[in-house]
């Protein structure tokens, strides 16, 4: 059956971050059963409407002068939302301004909400757009005075809403409303007011067990999404299960895009060294091979590690190990592929000077050791056969900053990164100016290194010279 306590809400507000900005103006359309009622009010932000608002709304600084601020209509929107289901457009957006004016005045509101953007997707799956200017330009639906103020948007909102029951009908509009208010069973020593504060942003989620113990951290592009998929009443993969009966708190860190949620995502894993995220928890040996020419022509390999200052910054390094004895036996097998020899790479100790190594008595070595092949030709070779392994130069002069931008929230994220080490993130110039003075002490990482590589590879990235 479908709900038959509603309240079609719509708001403008001073910008579009629900922890910045301000609702200046308020529209509800209530109905129960043949009963609908309206209320709207302007409402004073407390600080100034930036211009291209006023511009989109038509609401100024001068017509909110006057008004009420939030905390003087609060009791009375309580009211008119208070067990009615909450349906707006881009529901997460209103739901969360008005959880958030609550919230700054020491008071929790929880709602059912409801999504008309989800029930189109859901309802007219033929159709790419969803937005309020298509469904009015789609149905036919009738502007009543100003678009974009509170009012008309909401009574547009209650339009499509009866649209829904003549095209669709009853039933698959129940079905549809059953199947996003669907919540998952979440474990009983969590709170339930969970699913109400994960946000529907980019992000690194935390989940924690018993004693505070750090279990698990994952990243998405949506956090309340993956954290609540943990939940899913689906069969899932007996260490998934064990994970989340495990779980006794959750946190999480919003990003602005999904490159500052990988570089977080690896970062807190290397700090906090949860228990279930053992691809990521890389050992602190890392190392790679580097060429040195020890007499003309001449070039030998000699390990390198992670702490070296110059570790990965001028391109002389072939492949990443995990420790020294990785790196050996990577060299070793290079070498009976291509038939160098094991002496002359310091994989043998050396014996009587001209005394061929044991590879070239079984003939797997041309016999650089012995006189038999110049040893500019056999460097020449190691050279070639390393070559697939080389680690990419940075490919700067100094620091870079990969900025990561939400137009929609006006916010920018500045990732900065100094020879493929992350330095960490700001949102404006002192933060970066406070993490270029650490350079120096943040360690080369391979994952960071191969999820740089990777993202600046696609040519999306932004960068801004330090």
């Amino acid at each position: 059956m479908l709900p038959d306590r509603l309240a079609f809400i719509d708001l403008e507000t001073t910008g579009a971050n629900p922890l910045l900005d301000r609702i200046t103006e308020i529209g509800v359309v209530s109905v129960e059963g043949d009963r609908v009622s309206v209320w709207d009010t302007l409402v004073n932000p407390e600080r100034p409407i930036p211009q291209f608002i006023q511009q989109l709304t038509g609401i100024s600084d001068a017509m909110v002068a006057g008004a009420p601020t939030f905390a003087q209509v609060a009791e009375e929107l309580v009211e008119r939302l208070h067990g009615r289901l909450f349906i707006a457009h881009n529901a997460r957006f209103d739901y969360g301004f008005v959880r958030n004016e609550y919230q700054r005045l020491g008071c929790r509101f929880r709602a059912e909400v409801l999504c008309t953007v989800r029930l189109s997707r859901k309802l007219f799956p033929e159709h790419h757009r969803h937005n309020l200017d298509s469904l009015v330009a789609r149905h036919g639906l009738i502007i009543g005075s100003n678009r974009h103020r509170a009012l008309t948007d909401a009574d547009l909102i209650w339009q499509f809403w009866r649209l829904l029951l003549r095209e669709r009908g009853e039933d698959a509009l129940a079905e549809a409303i059953q199947h996003q208010l669907k919540r998952p069973s979440l474990p009983p020593h969590l709170d339930p007011a969970l699913l109400d504060d994960l946000p529907e942003a980019p992000g690194v989620y935390l989940l924690y067990g018993d004693h505070d113990a750090l279990l698990y951290v994952g990243k998405s592009v949506n956090l309340r999404q993956r954290v609540l998929a943990h939940f899913a009443a689906d069969t899932r993969e007996y260490k998934a299960m064990r994970l989340t009966q495990e779980v006794r708190r959750i946190d999480w860190r919003e990003t602005v895009g999904e490159l500052g949620a990988l570089l977080l995502e690896s970062r807190l894993v290397k700090e906090g060294q949860p228990l279930h995220n053992r691809r990521l928890r890389r050992p602190a040996e890392l190392c790679a091979w580097r060429l040195r020419e020890v007499a003309p022509g001449d070039y030998r390999p000699r390990l390198a590690t992670a702490e070296d200052a110059d570790f990965g910054r001028l391109g002389d390094l072939y492949g990443l190990f995990s420790s020294q004895r990785e790196a050996t036996a990577a060299l070793r097998k290079i070498a009976e592929a291509h038939q160098l020899c094991p002496l002359i790479l310091g994989l043998e100790k050396s014996g009587k000077p001209g005394r061929p190594c044991f590879a070239q008595q079984l003939g797997k070595c041309r016999g650089a050791c012995a006189g038999k092949e110049a040893i500019g030709l056999h460097s020449a070779r190691l050279m070639a056969a390393l070559a697939r392994l080389r680690l990419q130069a940075w490919p700067y002069p100094g620091p870079v900053g990969l900025v990561e931008r939400d137009d929609f929230l006006d916010m920018e994220e500045i990732h900065v990164v100094h020879g493929w080490r992350y330095l960490g993130s700001a949102r404006d110039e002192a933060g970066v100016r406070e993490l270029l003075e650490q350079a120096g002490r943040v360690p080369f990482d391979m994952d960071i290194y191969k999820l740089l590589k990777a993202h600046m590879g696609k040519g999306k990235a932004s960068v801004r010279s330090l």
